[in-house]
């Protein structure tokens, strides 16, 4: 058996940065064991697996496939760079025709659009809720230290916990953060918590503009930290919209690799997510 793999940079328009993601067109459904496998061989935070929902359709003319995503250790709900790096392959090596494509997922429809040199994906809002600091105090300390945290936010249905660095912080301290995965295990075993986003207010004065930074760790999924995270920026663009008092914001995910996204809060609970993509590699899994 040979299946097609591409790896593709998400979130960015250079190789080597933004999030690199597997991406496997299928002619064929695979078995969630075989899935699983491959995604531990590829070794990225996601392995995504493209599979055709009609049998008449091809790639290249079709326009609703199905999404399934894999960390190393396990599938997952919902992904954004390899959703965006899935529509990149099919809109610029299979030459798919159709302005947008519509893939059925774990999260529903996801409707994704060639917009210029990038795409746009219609993504699920994921609003989360305050919370006392109190009851994830050792949580927050494995995470980010001593430094002072403005706000403590949870999206219960992502089970992501949103740690906001105060104000008086530089976005030094956020890129030189040192956070030990293990630790974060060890201090979070309610089942409340499966992702950490840290965030702080942006520099909108500074070109280009960026109204918030982030980093995004999971070791609960197999991913120490997350390069750029489309699936946070559904929890963190409903947080920072409103405390901005903005809709459309532009968004820096400080990892080392580092990437971009636009983001449009829209009124019907939904987000346009956009960003640019790099092929870096394209080649043949044989088994």
């Amino acid at each position: 058996m040979e299946i097609p793999v591409f790896t593709v940079d998400a979130f960015t328009n250079l190789p080597f940065k933004g999030n690199p993601a597997a991406i496997c067109p299928l002619l064929h459904e695979l078995s969630d064991e075989l899935y699983q496998r491959i995604a531990a061989e590829m070794n990225l935070s996601e392995t995504a697996f493209i599979t055709r929902l009609n049998p008449a359709d091809d790639f290249t003319t079709g326009s609703r496939f199905r999404l399934r995503w894999f960390t190393p250790t396990n599938e997952v709900n919902l992904c954004g760079h390899a959703t965006l790096a899935s529509a990149a392959v099919l809109f610029h090596h299979k030459k798919n025709v159709n302005p947008t494509v519509t893939f059925e997922t774990k999260s529903g429809e996801l409707c994704v659009t060639q917009r210029g040199e990038g795409i746009v994906m219609d993504f699920p809002l994921n609003p989360p809720t305050r919370q006392d600091p109190n009851e994830f105090r050792d949580f927050i300390k494995a995470a980010v230290g001593n430094h002072p945290v403005q706000d403590v936010y949870l999206s219960s249905t992502t089970k992501k916990l949103m740690v906001r660095l105060a104000d008086s912080c530089d976005r030094s301290v956020l890129t030189s953060l040192k956070v030990d995965p293990v630790a974060l295990l060890s201090n979070e075993r309610s089942g409340k918590v499966k992702g950490l986003i840290v965030t702080m207010k942006g520099s909108p004065d500074c070109q280009p503009g960026y109204d918030f930074y982030s980093r995004f760790f999971s070791p609960w999924n197999g991913i120490p930290e997350d390069p750029v995270t489309g699936s946070a920026h559904t929890v963190l663009a409903c947080y920072w919209s409103d405390k901005l008092g903005k809709k459309k914001m532009l968004a820096y995910q400080c990892s080392s690799r580092g990437g971009e996204l636009e983001l449009e809060v829209r009124d019907d609970g939904r987000i346009n997510i956009a960003g640019q993509t790099v092929t870096v590699l394209q080649g043949t899994i044989t088994l």
